[in-house]
């Protein structure tokens, strides 16, 4: 459905004259004369809700994306009005809403600048065909303005001038610029002189969003069916956006098990047991760190969920125990698609309990899928779901299984043209029943809800590990993703770089791709360079068909392991630098990769940078993403870095050449930072750490760094039981001063810091620890300035000649 401006002539209604006003704590109401209603909710200082009723009534008020937990107060409400409009005013906006056409302008309380206003505003089209009416927004584009979010879509990371469909879709080796993919996730954050705001479009059906594409001065957003209903989340930083957003819709339950933090290997398929402890024993003969090993779908019996194929896997008992004591965590896949067979007991029992989703006139959707002929639960069903977590029992509890992927949950159906259900599918959608065209894009989410609910159950008192395919807005409370069917080629590692910065934008941190590709076959060159950006991000999988090829770090060449390995001990490393960042998305849903723009987006050049971006608060990186390349041209965002690899300053704010020889990539750390750093483990776990190291990048000024740490799984850290650390740096021209404070009741079995010094620009003179002057003959000089002391230190300063 487009937007122009011939919309009124081609059936599109608008709202008329405001007639009436009507005020219930922190909502109002604004009738018009022609039945429309306008709800605006108040539910914090910067965050407005807007739902618009055509009937002068509103239906159920029902989100699967809001958490119950989401933030709601605020400290300012004044309601006022005068000729034109009515003015809300809290302490961060104003908006105003015109009396004539109930259209909306939104200013920022302090400075008075126009943040976003109408357009035309809302208008909509009755739907003949289905009923109900297609609801629209249309808004104004500001002088500069850019647009950012949307979730996975493989697009340059500024959507401006783009045109965009939510509708998730099994999308098997999509390309750049192939819409709609994998999720559905109808939020982005819109950026204008200096100032950040973001629209969440909270509406499940298949949905649009043109930012300034058939029209240079206008963006809107639209919706086949349900409401208009919208939230309005002011910043003014690109981060404040994301994490108000991520607190609407729910930040992750829990923090993960450290275990899914590290380097995790699968493949379509690896079966049988013997090809399984093949790989798992490769890895720990060569070395490479790995926690994980993933089953596809050829471990079942005939591809039936929650079943075993007791020819390949005799005893999974006993090789997951076995894969377990190696450290390696055992993740299996399980798909929505229940295979029609009555001597199949999931399947009698989700018959005999009515539990399988229907068409509109009786019988049951019936699709193709891996089994053949299946069934499919209707996830959006409270007791379908309480059944779907109970399944879990066996495979997890009692099996050992650690970990679960939902795949295929789109859902994706073969040998039909849409791919997917038809529209005519009825859902129970809790208690709100529907069509497929309200529950498609919600369907996934509450297959990986369900899963998450079986998982944390029967894994407890460990915590859960679930990844999913398919999502809506929220889906980041109970899982995890990867971005789906990509292609083994260099465009395809620059998509995965801007999905997994745009996930991140998207309120949904814990994301990665299929390393190296998961059809066709990748060069060594590619996937060493693969490996290099994935470490970075969040999720971190290699994952393959299986058509082509082998895609182990040893299936190249002794050259290409010996680079992989390299890397992944880096990701090990820095696995308290991860962790500490995942506690502060769980804690403040902060995003853990921070594309530039986020990073820095009064510096205009960051608008339309794609490939840099921050890990965590303090490490810069650029992905190599062209074949023979001996480095590149990358952006250094403002501000003073340390090159990883030599330690050579840097000034940012400027393009720069970077060597990276195939052994190599730009990594950069910020000056001030402390960095902590776990020695090189084969698995989390592996060692029981004695020494913990923190890397201290000398600055001028002050700069602050964190240390999460517990006991990297289970529920005790929710109880007090974690160390939260905070460093702060002084750096002047001739002393350091490092202070600590620590909360939190947790002891970790490490004793002692060894602090690695870089770039002190003094030669010491003298060493106080706490007060204590102390010998400077611990200190050992090797280009850095190197010294133990005890973890618990508060203060160290270092004083030069």
């Amino acid at each position: 459905m487009i937007v122009n401006t011939e919309l009124e002539q081609k059936g599109n209604l608008f709202p008329s004259q405001i007639i009436k006003f009507k005020k219930d704590v922190d909502t109002l109401y604004f009738y018009t004369e022609n039945n429309v209603v306008l709800q605006l909710t108040v539910l914090r200082d910067s965050v407005l809700r807007f739902r618009y009723s055509t009937t002068g009534t509103f239906d159920n008020d029902f989100s699967y994306a809001i958490t119950k937990y989401a933030s709601t107060g605020y400290n300012k409400l004044e309601i006022s009005e005068n000729d034109e409009c009515f003015t809300i005013t809290t302490s961060k906006l104003r908006c105003e809403v015109s009396k004539k056409d109930a259209r909306v302008s939104i200013y920022d309380v302090k400075t008075d600048e126009l943040i976003n206003e109408d357009e035309i505003g809302f208008h909509w089209e009755e739907s003949y065909e289905y009923g109900g009416n297609i609801v629209k927004m249309s808004k104004v584009v500001n002088e500069r303005e850019s647009y950012f979010g949307l979730g996975d879509k493989p697009e340059h990371l500024n959507l401006k001038g783009k045109r965009f469909q939510n509708w998730v879709t099994d999308s098997y080796a999509y390309g750049k610029e192939t819409d709609p993919i994998y999720k559905a996730i109808p939020f982005f954050t819109g950026l204008h002189h200096g100032k950040a705001y973001g629209i969440f479009f909270d509406n499940t059906f298949r949905s649009y969003f043109d930012f300034g594409q058939e029209r240079r001065n206008v963006t809107s957003f639209w919706a086949q069916g349900g409401e208009m209903n919208y939230y309005f989340i002011y910043g003014p930083q690109m981060q404040d956006v994301v994490e108000s957003y991520t607190d609407l819709t729910g930040k992750p339950h829990q923090l993960p098990p450290l275990w899914a933090l590290g380097f995790h290997q699968c493949k379509w398929s690896y079966y049988p047991e013997a090809e399984v402890k093949a790989v798992t024993s490769k890895f720990r003969e060569l070395q490479i760190p790995c926690d994980a090993i993933y089953l596809d779908i050829d471990y079942m019996d005939g591809f039936r969920c929650f079943t075993w194929n007791k020819e390949h896997f005799p005893d999974p008992k006993r090789m997951v125990q076995e894969l377990y004591d190696d450290g390696f965590k055992t993740v299996a896949i399980i798909d929505p698609g229940i295979k029609i067979d009555n001597e199949y007991d999931v399947f009698k029992e989700a018959l005999d309990k009515d539990y399988f989703c229907k068409r509109a006139d009786g019988p049951y959707m019936k699709g193709k899928v891996w089994p053949g002929e299946c069934y499919f639960p209707d996830f959006t069903k409270p007791e379908v779901r309480d059944w779907w977590s109970g399944l879990f029992k066996e495979l997890v509890e009692e099996i050992g299984v650690r970990g679960v992927w939902n795949d295929m949950n789109e859902p994706a159906v073969m040998e039909v043209p849409n791919k997917t259900f038809p529209d005519d599918v009825r859902h129970d959608y809790d208690g709100n029943p529907c069509s497929h065209r309200k529950a498609h894009n919600v369907y996934g989410m509450q297959m990986a809800r369900a899963t998450y609910h079986g998982m944390k159950k029967f894994n407890y008192p460990k915590r859960p590990f679930v990844i999913t395919r398919a999502a809506y807005s929220g889906t980041q409370r109970y899982s995890s993703t990867w971005t789906g069917d990509n292609v083994a080629t260099w465009e395809h590692l620059w998509i995965a770089n801007v999905q997994a910065q745009r996930m991140a934008m998207s309120g949904f941190s814990f994301a990665g791709s299929d390393i190296g590709g998961f059809a066709e076959q990748p060069q060594g060159e590619l996937f060493t360079r693969w490996i290099q950006l994935g470490i970075f991000h969040p999720f971190c999988r290699v994952h393959s068909s299986g058509d082509h090829g082998d895609q182990e770090p040893w299936a190249f060449d002794e050259d290409v392991t010996d680079v992989v390995r390299k890397f992944i001990e880096i990701r090990y490393q820095l696995l308290p630098y991860l962790y500490t960042a995942f506690w502060n998305l769980v804690e403040h849903g902060t995003p853990i990769l921070k594309s530039l723009v986020m990073f820095d987006q009064e510096d205009n050049q960051t608008h339309y940078r794609t490939d840099e971006f921050v890990y965590g608060n303090q490490i810069l990186v650029c992905p190599i993403q062209e074949p023979n390349a001996k480095g590149r041209r990358m952006y250094i965002p403002r501000g003073t870095w340390y090159n990883f690899w030599t330690d050579e300053v840097v000034d940012g704010g400027k393009e720069k050449w970077v060597d990276a020889e195939i052994d190599s990539m730009p990594i950069f750390i910020k000056e001030g930072a402390v960095i902590p750093k776990f020695p090189i483990q084969q698995y989390v776990g592996e060692k029981n750490i004695e020494e913990l190291v923190l890397d201290v990048y000398f600055k001028t000024g002050k700069e602050t760094s964190q240390l999460f740490d517990d006991a990297h799984d289970g529920y005790d850290y929710t109880k007090g039981r974690y160390s939260f650390r905070t460093f702060k740096l002084t750096g002047k021209t001739n002393e350091l001063i490092l202070q600590q404070h620590k909360e939190g009741k947790y002891e970790a079995s490490y004793k002692t810091f060894k602090l690695n010094i870089h770039g002190l620009p003094f030669e010491i003179n003298e060493i106080q620890l706490d007060n204590e002057t102390i010998s400077i003959e611990q200190l050992k000089v090797n280009g850095t300035v190197a010294m133990v002391v005890d973890k618990n230190f508060s203060e160290i300063h270092l004083i030069g000649k």
